[in-house]
């Protein structure tokens, strides 16, 4: 099992109980066989609480000035995390100076909003500040080491969970060759997990990944490193799985994949869903997700990467619930249904 503090564990585990709770008194009171005629959430938030689980939207601050961006924000969704200001680039342009004003922002309006925060990500092998790029060794390690000190130890509290590693797997299941495996060896996921887990010992600890939505080599991989940790102690709570998709997408086995990793013992997140296209085949990619998650009892919630195609960064392929002018397109109802029929 994790080697986790009683504050993360009551965390990771407020929204199971909760599910496991309200199905075990709806089947005592023999409501449970009438749930689908209770009144419908009208909101993806409200629908997915419904089950004990979150559903979030990835964001850039800076958009919230935009009087429809944060309108429809607002009122959908009960999750955020940030598109890119807490990334390490971002928060610690210069060695030891760090910026919190896009991440505090965030935070405060979702703190105001009753909104909980994902926290993305403190390692990754991409947009790292130019002055880690000629870092080796043990000062790589040690500015590693620090900046999870700071960011995590800055937002203690406040974050559900963090995406502590992010792509750190190639296709193959092997480690990727970043600057941090070459220069730290295979145990750097390891200490980035145990600084976090010190730095915020509140927070659900979570490895993030693409091309995970189905099982293969990749997330064979991932799933090897997860066993390992649980055996010797290491602190990891659970497992994001990007699902950048196409409406064309293989999900054969994507249910069942987020079934092991659950079933090894820690949560699983659906953390960065966009799928490309339109109309009804869209739709039905995202309510495959949607089931998938909900058929899954450690399945904790959905993020989808942004929210409207005016601002994806897969703008050409219209991948999000909302179109360009905030209208709800045929995958948002589809996704609703889904999560008001769970």
């Amino acid at each position: 099992m994790t080697s986790t503090s009683p504050g993360r564990r009551t965390r990771r585990r407020a929204r199971a109980t909760l599910a496991a709770a309200t199905s075990a008194g709806l089947a005592a009171t023999g409501l449970l066989v009438f749930a689908g005629s209770a009144q419908a959430a009208e909101t993806l938030g409200g629908a997915a609480e419904q089950s004990g689980r979150y559903y979030g939207a990835a964001v850039a601050p800076h958009l919230l000035g935009e009087a429809d961006y944060a309108s429809t924000l607002n009122q959908e969704f009960d999750s955020v995390v940030a598109e890119n200001v807490m990334k390490w680039d971002a928060t610690e342009p210069n060695r030891g100076q760090f910026d919190f004003g896009g991440g505090d922002q965030l935070v405060a309006h979702a703190q105001e909003q009753g909104m909980e925060v994902r926290g993305h990500t403190l390692v990754w092998h991409a947009q790292q500040p130019s002055w880690v790029n000629g870092l080796g060794g043990d000062d790589l390690r040690q500015a590693m080491l620090d900046h999870i000190d700071g960011v995590a130890g800055h937002y203690a509290g406040q974050i559900s969970s963090w995406d502590v590693v992010n792509e750190a797997f190639e296709w193959d299941g092997s480690r990727r060759q970043s600057n941090l495996q070459q220069q730290l060896g295979d145990g750097w996921i390891e200490e980035a997990f145990r600084a976090a887990d010190a730095a915020d010992p509140e927070a659900k600890l979570c490895y993030n990944d693409f091309g995970t939505d189905a099982i293969n080599a990749k997330s064979d991989g991932i799933y090897a490193m997860v066993q390992d940790f649980l055996a010797r102690g290491v602190p990891i709570d659970c497992v994001g799985f990007q699902s950048h998709l196409d409406s064309n997408s293989d999900l054969s086995s994507y249910q069942a994949n987020l079934q092991r990793f659950s079933d090894l013992g820690v949560d699983v997140e659906i953390t960065e869903l966009d799928i490309g296209g339109s109309g009804s085949a869209q739709a039905d990619a995202y309510r495959q997700v949607t089931e998938a998650c909900l058929a899954v009892s450690r399945c904790t919630g959905i993020t989808i990467w942004g929210f409207t195609d005016r601002h994806s960064w897969r703008a050409d392929d219209t991948p999000l619930l909302f179109d360009t002018n905030y209208q709800k397109k045929e995958a948002y109802h589809a996704v609703l249904d889904a999560l008001n029929a769970a």
